[in-house]
């Protein structure tokens, strides 16, 4: 009877203390459960989720109650598995987002929180660009944190093939076109370019829009003001421009079948079949990744100007944000939720994420490498930084214009596209 009375002692306070026997009949206190916090990235296969994971260990190191789980997605899934979190309220506590149409579709539906005091405290705001913070701001408050990158999409090349073919940088589209055509001459593919999901192609698209009609254009046809429409001529000459790229040969054949996020574009210049790529400049940060000597090889040029446009050719396509950091609203652990985020993005990240090839969102970023400083070279002289159309229209326009893009691409007659892209928009809209 005593012995039984003794084991129900001792059950008691392992059930009340939290502690067990070990083999040894010593007394050990078991640690109690940790509070989880869960964190979204998309870098893919890049140094950068390194430095992410150097973040979360030295953020669960200084919190020592606190468990990430760090789930990595690959880019072009993401949307879908954001789109299914928020369908059954299953939202990651910390996601990232490029704002856009679709931050303010999960800020109208109280998916987010306003992070304006946390970012005024302190005056922790003061640590970003400018241009880059505006982003993810409205005359509510603050919904995201700058961390990523910034990136914009320039024309990189392989000087190698370049300076055995005596090429050089081109100013115009005229100039541009030749190169294509010495290119294919010598058998290089021109533009390397994997299309599946269609936001590659996209990139050529909107650079003709811009330098054809100027940033107007598409800011009136996408905000319904000043008559603007998505069937303006303008848009149309863009599609006709990527119908003349297509017919010269300037992509790989196969292209709108290729995949982008399986590296189907960048291993074309890894083994020399191609001698350019339009991409956003996180480009770099892969191939330092992926072919670290490859990097020696890469020059980089603005998307050329065209003559006659209305475009400043200094414009560009990206954002000073790429990607942006947001809290779900479901977060149970809010002030820790942004205490990661500062952690991904304070001095020590910084330049980690420098020297992984990347252009952090913050004031006078302190960059050495002579690729990226020329790349900040274009972001500052940039006077205007055209947001991906696919992340600045809402859902449901931005899949009607990447669906129409990659069909321009295919073949589809531009003024048809164009206005079916307008037809979608009234109604949309219900205009």
């Amino acid at each position: 009877m005593k012995k039984i009375f003794k084991a129900l002692i001792i059950l008691m306070v392992v059930v009340i203390s939290g502690c067990f026997y070990d083999g040894d009949n010593v007394l050990v206190k078991s640690n109690p459960p940790k509070k989880q916090l869960t964190l979204y990235t998309i870098q893919g296969d890049s140094s950068v989720n390194q430095v992410i994971a150097d973040s979360v260990y030295r953020f669960e190191k200084d919190n020592k109650s606190f468990k990430v789980i760090n789930e990595l997605i690959p880019n072009d899934l993401y949307k879908n598995r954001l789109s299914v979190c928020v369908a059954t309220n299953q939202m990651p506590d910390v996601f990232p987002t490029w704002s856009g149409g679709i931050l303010k579709q999960y800020i109208s539906i109280g998916g987010v929180v306003n992070l304006d005091k946390y970012m005024k405290n302190d005056n922790y705001s003061s640590r970003f660009n400018d241009k880059a913070l505006n982003m993810v701001t409205d005359e509510n408050g603050i919904w995201g944190v700058p961390v990523e990158n910034m990136s914009i999409a320039l024309v990189f090349y392989n000087k190698d093939i370049f300076n055995a073919l005596k090429l050089s940088e081109p100013k115009t589209f005229d100039e541009l076109k030749n190169i294509i055509v010495k290119l294919k001459q010598r058998n290089y593919i021109p533009f390397a370019l994997a299309n599946r999901t269609a936001w590659t192609g996209s990139m050529f698209y909107m650079y003709f829009v811009d330098r054809v009609g100027g940033p107007s254009v598409f800011d009136n046809a996408a905000n319904r003001k000043n008559n603007g429409s998505f069937d303006d001529d303008v848009f149309v000459q863009a599609g006709k421009m990527v119908h003349e790229l297509v017919n010269m040969g300037a992509f790989p054949k196969g292209f709108n079948w290729m995949d982008e996020d399986a590296g189907d574009s960048r291993n074309l210049l890894y083994n020399n079949s191609a001698g350019m790529l339009l991409a956003g400049s996180w480009f770099v940060s892969n191939v330092m990744y992926e072919k670290p000597d490859f990097a020696e090889k890469i020059g980089v040029f603005p998307f050329p100007s065209i003559s006659g446009g209305k475009g400043d050719p200094r414009n560009t396509i990206g954002t000073l944000g790429d990607n942006f950091y947001s809290v779900a609203s479901s977060c149970g652990y809010p002030d820790k939720a942004f205490e990661l985020i500062k952690y991904l993005i304070d001095d020590t990240a910084e330049k980690k994420r420098i020297d992984a090839g990347k252009i952090p969102p913050v004031k006078d970023p302190d960059v050495e490498n002579p690729l990226i400083k020329e790349i900040l070279g274009y972001i500052n002289q940039s006077p205007n930084v055209q947001f991906w159309y696919d992340q600045y229209l809402p859902p449901k326009l931005s899949e009607a214009h990447l669906m129409l893009s990659r069909s321009i691409f295919g073949g589809e007659d531009p003024k048809k596209a164009a206005e079916e892209m307008e037809k979608i928009t009234k109604q949309y809209y219900n205009q």
